[in-house]
């Protein structure tokens, strides 16, 4: 198995671990701010103590960062930021399989912009799969109750935060690889923690700022919540390094295809640890969905 393979399936387990804390977090210690802000302040200190331990270990220097690369870092942290809060807000509406679900919508999104903007080509399978996709959206769009005006079942809150946060995650992931690819050195690892510790402690400045102008009191709440959110931390910064890493190695799109596994994560979480029940529904629209991401892919 290719080393990028393995990267990208490590990196969807820890991202699942941490959405789950991050859901837990947000069931009533934290609002979903706070929830999204602990991942990046104890992520900080761990992600900064091991880059300097590294860079000792290779005997290397800081590299050089360019303006190119603070570009695409930025941009990647801020949409990681905001598609975040709406993955966590979203856990509030539906059940932690379906939200997950609905952020792997990136790679549909990704191929869509490409085509809007860029002037990408779809061939014929890309098109059937992204209809295919589009089926699977709207299954499972509809809430379990299967009530209500249509386009408010089709077109609702959950909809569209999943939505969005899989357009922001989709231009974070090209953004993170772009600043990856700025830095002169051929180690992967090397690259991918030094972009992981610029981008979290730019994060962690950026949030810092926003909930103390904000939220009142969410950051000693965040404090408070530190048995909990250091884990938080921690899974989150080991997501993130294998994720950043796997991008070193393979273009951005491929490496989501095998972080599909990632649904298949949170369907066993969903039940084994939430406790959630899925009805009939929101299995195919997760099945139509995954399909059509894999195909998209790995077809087109």
């Amino acid at each position: 198995m290719e080393a990028w393979i393995t990267f990208s399936i490590v990196a969807a387990a820890f991202q699942t671990v941490r959405f789950m804390l991050q859901k837990y977090l947000s069931m009533g210690q934290l609002s979903a701010g706070g929830a999204t802000f602990s991942r990046f302040l104890y992520s900080a200190p761990i992600i900064t103590v091991l880059m300097v331990g590294y860079l000792i270990y290779r005997g290397e220097t800081m590299p050089s960062l360019s303006i190119t690369f603070w570009i695409g870092a930025l941009i990647g942290g801020f949409c990681q930021i905001t598609a975040t809060w709406c993955v966590v807000a979203l856990f509030a509406q539906r059940n932690f399989a379906v939200g997950i679900t609905f952020k792997k919508t990136e790679v549909i999104q990704t191929a869509l912009f490409g085509l809007v903007i860029l002037g990408d080509q779809i061939s014929t399978v890309g098109w059937v799969a992204i209809i295919v996709g589009l089926v699977g959206v709207v299954v499972l769009s509809d809430p379990p109750s299967g009530e209500g005006p249509l386009i408010g079942r089709v077109w609702n809150k959950a909809a569209s935060l999943g939505i969005i946060s899989g357009a922001l995650f989709a231009i974070s992931a090209v953004g993170y690889r772009s600043a990856t690819l700025e830095i002169d050195n051929e180690d992967p690892l090397m690259r991918s923690s030094v972009t992981l510790c610029m981008v979290t402690l730019s994060q962690t400045v950026g949030m810092t700022a926003w909930l103390a102008w904000r939220e009142e009191g969410e950051i000693g709440r965040v404090l408070s919540a530190w048995r909990t959110a250091m884990w938080l931390g921690l899974t989150g910064m080991l997501g993130s390094i294998f994720w950043f890493t796997a991008f070193t190695l393979q273009n951005a799109a491929y490496v989501f295809a095998v972080g599909q596994i990632e649904v298949i994560f949170s369907l066993v979480a969903s039940y084994l640890f939430f406790r959630e029940k899925m009805v009939a529904r929101e299995l195919v629209g997760i099945f139509f969905l995954s399909g059509s991401i894999l195909g998209l892919i790995l077809l087109s």
